[in-house]
């Protein structure tokens, strides 16, 4: 099963996030995403064409974070919207955020990229 097919499960905390080997296994299946923070942090820009198509896109993202239960941090301006997932109760990354930047993905090669 894909990461997108997959749902986040929720994370109760008092777990280890996943160690930079692991992290870097997961990254293979999230295209675009980098790991920052020595591995804690995953975080990829997409580009658009306008504010509102950014706008637009964060508000999808949004949507997505609450049927999924797992948000992340997202700023966002003209042309460009940056999304920065990890898992708040563990100090860093989850299989969570990288099922969750999958799904990102598709959302923006489904309705953004031609923007």
């Amino acid at each position: 099963m894909s990461l997108s097919q997959k749902t986040c499960t929720p994370c109760q905390g008092g777990i280890p996030p996943l160690s930079m080997t692991e992290a870097e296994t997961w990254l293979a299946q999230a295209p675009g995403w980098e790991l920052l923070s020595n591995g804690a942090r995953l975080e990829r820009r997409f580009q658009f064409k306008s504010f509102d198509a950014a706008l637009a896109f964060v508000n999808r993202v949004g949507d997505l974070a609450e049927e999924e239960g797992h948000h992340p941090d997202i700023t966002f301006g003209w042309g460009y919207a940056n999304v920065l997932f990890y898992t708040h109760k563990i100090g860093g990354l989850h299989e969570n955020d990288f099922i969750m930047a999958a799904k990102v993905n598709d959302l923006y090669m489904d309705e953004y990229s031609a923007t």
